[in-house]
């Protein structure tokens, strides 16, 4: 699958904190109905077998919406389900490597926080940038905060897309206006509301908004 920068607009990032008496799969459903355009798998904690089965059913609910699926890190499990691609961090393989083991039709995104990393990023095949976090988060304990003023660098700096993360809420997207971004990426705005469509409707809303200033 090839990206197309609209895919972009809205990225939901999965997370389990939030589930209770629900599936992933029900509230990944409930995102998509809602109107998300990207979806990334984000499993931390959970033992092979099981990830590879949710990572499988998710593919195919998120083919079913024609919308990119990525897992987060896990290279060799997007490889085993043949996911649409793979998102890594600064920690993890460098993005020529993961290019190498993917093969040049997968969707391959970087975390950046600078502009010598998204540079980097970009000139080693990554498809697309997450830079941030552009606010405040507590869903990564290691978030590196990133300006505004450097999120506009990193976009005027590369050709690729660049999505903004971290912190982002319906209420302070409109800040980013102007900043070069194609889209925005979330976990709690969407996975923690009580109303996830209706949630995921209002983001994509405003994000539309937020995009074309």
């Amino acid at each position: 699958m090839r990206l197309d920068k609209k895919d972009l607009l809205l990225y939901a990032v999965t997370d389990r904190h939030w589930l209770g008496d629900r599936t992933l799969y029900e509230v990944v459903k409930e995102s998509l109905d809602g109107g998300a355009t990207f979806i990334q798998l984000r499993e931390k904690n959970l033992d092979q077998e099981h990830f590879l089965e949710e990572a499988r059913e998710l593919k195919k609910l998120c083919a079913d919406y024609k919308v990119p699926f990525v897992i987060n890190d896990n290279v060799d499990i997007a490889l085993m389900i043949d996911a649409d691609g793979v998102h890594v961090g600064q920690s993890d393989m460098e993005a020529g490597d993961v290019r190498a083991k993917l093969g040049p039709d997968k969707i391959i995104g970087v975390s950046a926080q600078t502009v010598e990393q998204a540079v980097l990023a970009e000139k080693r095949g990554a498809d697309y940038l997450g830079v941030g976090a552009v606010f405040p988060t507590g869903s990564k304990d290691d978030a590196v905060d990133v300006s505004h003023d450097t999120l506009r660098d990193i976009c005027k700096a590369v050709s690729i897309p660049v999505i903004a993360i971290g912190g982002i809420t319906v209420d302070n997207t409109p800040e980013l206006a102007g900043t070069g971004i194609c889209g925005i990426a979330v976990i709690s705005a969407i996975y923690a509301a009580k109303n996830i469509p209706e949630a995921t409707k209002k983001l994509k809303d405003v994000t539309i908004r937020t995009v074309s200033i």
